[in-house]
């Protein structure tokens, strides 16, 4: 028997932090057929809520320490207003939204991030989750009564400790555990037309990476002995993308969430498949 499709569609960035560009992009979500799941970031509010509460915010390449504080900053901002303004636009839309976070319903379990150390020294993230386990039978049963789930990234341990954790990973890990049932495509959406031969030209698109492709993007440009070919903001993205793909979903696209229609044909963006 076939597998129903299932679209699951991570929105971050820039996106997030422009309101009209938000409202466009979500009146494209909602059209989207059949089964569909919506992940989605912080943007910048939280940093800016944090900030006028006088709670001062530290960043280590690119993810943010969250202390207990920050917690809740984070927690009030991605699982209350931007999630809860995501659910009612959509429902504007025509389309059954349901706002959560790993929280409820136990949906999404995690556990804290071990500290890690590096040769700049040891890193303790904070209330920082990894993805343990997804709930997929419950998020089944809202798929099949025509719901769309909406996660922020807050997830929680199985003792009920709430966690900040990466919305690229929440997305790989819905769209790997449903790919049991569903035959599942993940998109990542943000500011950019797909994964860059040179960040700085948006017209250098490479619309297609395997894993050997992928090898040779990560080796230092030609006359260079480190970093890599590509963004190196954009290997963690990746690395969640493969891991996906060896873990059961059909497609991962990467690219502009304006574009979501092209995306899930093929004709812009990065595709990558195995």
């Amino acid at each position: 028997m076939q597998k129903q499709p299932l679209t699951v569609v991570k929105i971050g960035g820039n996106i997030i932090d422009n309101p009209s560009h938000l409202q466009s992009f979500l009146q494209l979500f909602a059209q989207v057929p059949g089964a569909k799941i919506l992940v989605h970031g912080g943007g910048k509010l939280a940093t800016r809520v944090a900030e006028a509460m006088g709670i001062q915010q530290q960043m280590v390449n690119g993810r943010r320490i969250t202390n207990e504080a920050t917690l809740q900053v984070v927690t009030m901002v991605y699982a209350g207003f931007i999630n809860k303004s995501l659910v009612a636009v959509l429902q504007g839309q025509g389309c059954q939204a349901l706002g959560l976070c790993g929280a409820d319903a136990q949906t999404i379990v995690s556990k804290k991030r071990p500290a890690v150390t590096t040769p700049e020294g040891t890193i303790d993230y904070g209330f920082v989750g990894n993805v343990e386990s997804i709930n997929s039978t419950a998020i089944q049963r809202w798929l099949q009564q025509g719901i769309t789930p909406v996660f922020s990234a807050i997830t929680a341990t199985a003792e009920g400790q709430l966690l900040n954790t990466n919305a690229d990973t929440v997305a790989q890990s819905l769209a790997t555990a449903l790919s049991e049932h569903y035959q599942t495509s993940l998109v990542y959406g943000f500011e950019k037309p797909g994964v860059l031969m040179n960040v700085a030209d948006d017209t250098s698109v490479i619309p297609q990476i395997n894993p050997t492709l992928y090898q040779q993007l990560l080796l230092p440009p030609a006359g260079q002995t480190t970093g890599s070919v590509i963004f190196e903001g954009m290997i963690p993205k990746l690395q969640n993308a493969f891991e996906a793909l060896h873990r059961g979903v059909q497609k991962v696209i990467i690219g502009h969430a304006l574009h979501l229609p092209q995306l899930l044909l093929g004709t812009q963006g990065t595709t990558l498949q195995l």
